[in-house]
């Protein structure tokens, strides 16, 4: 089996869970790949890790690796699916983070988990993806003008309000005066959408969810549409720009730009232990339920 390892800078905590990886992968003769940002850190902080098992690097994911393991939390994954992207290799997740919806194996489990991987006992989980067009072109964007959790528009530079007149399939909806405005996939209803009031969408409902930031007008409540609807935004405000955030990566636009989001011609494949279900993992981290009286 073909892996590529994804993952971000770590303190020693996270070495325990890196380890147990490595040994497993081992176990079971995968070849192993590493993110060269990665792997360079590695060789410098943990250089008995790269010594001790033999990895290569990876510039692109193509159909031919059977799997890309992200270590770290569902940050991580967000930058991992950039890595991935249509080439529909399984994306799963260690967590080593805090909450973690997406990378829901836990250090102490990674052995069993990956026993369960390696014997093809596992369901997939696709997600789908919003895309992102700008007018003008915003050339940044280009070839990562995806989101797994959320397209959002928000104020900069300032700490007066900005106006987003908002489309659904060229008809008007309203101009919302906000910090700013969530375009949240299923996926991405449990995290900076849930924060703002959104409702949690299970992964597999064909919806979008519109969330304001913060908004004056009190009635302005989060909207769920089709995700097959196109959404067309147009930022007002005192200053010249603002922030297009994809994920956790920013972009500034200018203020005479339309940014258009549409559900993506792609999903994200999410491995998903038979022992787990979004459901349960809702309950553990929410802790729905967790109150003394039951």
């Amino acid at each position: 089996m073909k892996i590529a390892i994804f993952g971000q800078q770590f303190h020693h905590s996270t070495q325990e869970s890196l380890e147990i990886l490595f040994e497993c992968l081992d176990d079971y003769k995968a070849e192993i790949y590493l993110e060269p940002e990665f792997a360079n850190f590695i060789g410098k902080k943990f250089n008995q890790l790269s010594k001790k098992f033999a990895c290569e690097s990876f510039e692109n994911i193509d159909s031919s690796f059977d799997l890309l393991v992200s270590i770290g939390g569902d940050g991580t994954i967000l930058r991992a699916i950039t890595h991935v992207k249509t080439s529909g290799v399984p994306i799963v997740g260690i967590n080593t983070g805090r909450l973690g919806f997406l990378a829901t194996i836990q250090t102490s489990v990674i052995k069993s988990a990956f026993e369960d991987i390696f014997n093809k006992n596992y369901k997939i989980s696709e997600r789908s993806l919003v895309s992102v067009t700008t007018n003008p072109v915003h050339e940044a964007m280009v070839n990562i003008n995806f989101a797994l959790n959320e397209v959002a528009v928000s104020r900069k530079n300032t700490t007066s309000m900005i106006s987003v007149d908002t489309h659904l399939n060229d008809e008007y909806l309203t101009s919302y005066w906000a910090d700013g405005l969530i375009i949240a996939t299923p996926t991405g209803s449990t995290g900076y959408s849930l924060s703002c009031g959104g409702p949690v969408i299970t992964p597999q409902a064909g919806n979008f969810v519109i969330t304001p930031i913060a908004p004056h007008n009190l009635n302005a409540r989060p909207l769920v549409i089709p995700d097959s609807t196109s959404i067309q935004l147009k930022v007002n405000g005192r200053e010249d720009d603002f922030l297009l955030s994809l994920d956790s990566r920013l972009f500034t636009l200018t203020n005479d730009t339309v940014v258009t989001v549409k559900r993506a011609n792609f999903k994200i494949n999410m491995v998903e232990l038979n022992s787990e279900s979004f459901l349960n993992t809702l309950r553990k981290k929410l802790l729905w339920g967790e109150d003394r009286r039951n």
